[in-house]
């Protein structure tokens, strides 16, 4: 079987979809597949990272002929496929209808909202469920848009059964679907000690629906440090706001994200939704504490552990995170509890077996 896994950002990009595609490249090859990874990067060229699998890189400047660059690289790579597995709507479903592709299956995972995302860009603050229920002009016409990309999908895996739901709610032609699941490593989680000041941890994307800003002005409130781990489109402006508490580090990988969650106390997610965000099980798997947004699409099983709290606002950010601290020897305890192991193989045994049937 070959799989062409198509998605807008891969390592060392960092993000959930580049976190997910890697691991998964990585175990289809490791199961024998056939496997080419098609992103945006730098270069146009074929790029081999290492002997297991191809990354094509293609050129993201310019936004509109950047999709008419990978609709090129797809017919490429993608003419002899079995399966293209999309991550994104937008980046990877437009080249996909302007390759026209026969051949292989098409199929779309969901872990991020397009529409909703850019509204929260432009400055909005409603979450993802009372964005589509407030059915404004804006959200009807990105849903009408969304949707006509969604029809050329002959299957989606929703991420969590939280999106999942919404969709079927809102969109009504939708392709036939179904959840995976993010994977939840084993890890050796170990007991975290809290500190004085409380060190604290972000690590992801800078963009607006992730909060960061509102989540810097609680912290200059409380007595705490904080390492914001990442990059992204805001990133200035966080800067701009950050006074001597907040240290800002480029995103790290491997032996670098174990030391980092091993020398903080908590890692706070202030999002204002977070679907599926893959390093909360990351550093759950390791034992640091999470503080998580609780308009999550987090199964109970793969929260477990965490503190799920409502972080909208200043007021609600400080009072969850001095809570953490009054008890904080009962919150690590809990984070430090072997979790229930969901690998990347079993996520990729659910994927071979949908890929066999769609």
């Amino acid at each position: 079987m070959k799989i062409v896994l198509t998605t807008g950002i891969y390592p060392p990009d960092i993000g959930g979809p580049a976190t997910y595609v890697s691991c998964l490249a990585n175990e289809f090859s490791r199961q024998g597949i056939d496997v080419i990874v098609v992103t945006y990067g730098g270069s146009s060229k074929f790029q081999v990272p290492s002997s297991k699998w191809e990354v094509v890189r293609v050129n993201r400047s310019f936004p509109i002929l950047r999709w008419f660059r990978y609709a090129k690289a797809l017919k490429q790579v993608g003419q002899d496929a079995d399966i293209v597995y999309g991550f994104s709507s937008v980046s990877c479903g437009v080249p996909l209808k302007l390759a026209r592709l026969k051949k292989p299956k098409k199929i779309l995972r969901l872990g991020g909202d397009f529409g909703w995302e850019r509204y929260t860009d432009w400055g909005g603050k409603l979450g993802l469920r009372e964005w589509y229920e407030n059915r404004s002009a804006i959200s009807l016409l990105a849903n009408w848009l969304i949707g006509k990309l969604l029809s050329i999908f002959d299957h989606i895996v929703f991420s969590t059964r939280f999106q999942e739901e919404i969709y079927e709610k809102y969109f009504r032609k939708l392709p036939t679907h179904s959840v995976i699941e993010n994977a939840l490593s084993e890890g050796r989680p170990e007991v975290h000690a809290s500190n004085s000041p409380l060190r604290l941890l972000f690590m992801g994307r800078f963009v607006a629906f992730k909060n960061l800003e509102t989540f810097i002005r609680a912290v200059n409130k409380i007595d705490a440090r904080v390492t914001m781990v990442g990059e992204g489109p805001i990133s200035k402006r966080l800067k701009s706001h950050a006074g001597p508490k907040i240290v800002f580090v480029s995103p790290v990988s491997g032996e670098e994200k174990r030391k980092i969650f091993e020398n903080h106390d908590l890692m706070v997610i202030p999002s204002i939704t977070e679907i599926s965000p893959n390093v909360a099980l990351e550093a759950r798997a390791a034992g640091l504490p999470v503080l998580l947004t609780n308009e999550t699409g987090l199964s109970s099983a793969l929260s477990t552990g965490m503190i799920l709290k409502d972080l909208r606002n200043i007021d609600q950010i400080v009072t969850a995170i001095e809570d953490v601290r009054a008890r904080y020897s009962e919150y690590a305890q809990k984070a430090a509890q072997p979790v229930q192991e969901r690998g990347w193989e079993t996520v990729a045994q659910e994927h071979m077996r949908l890929f066999e049937v769609v």
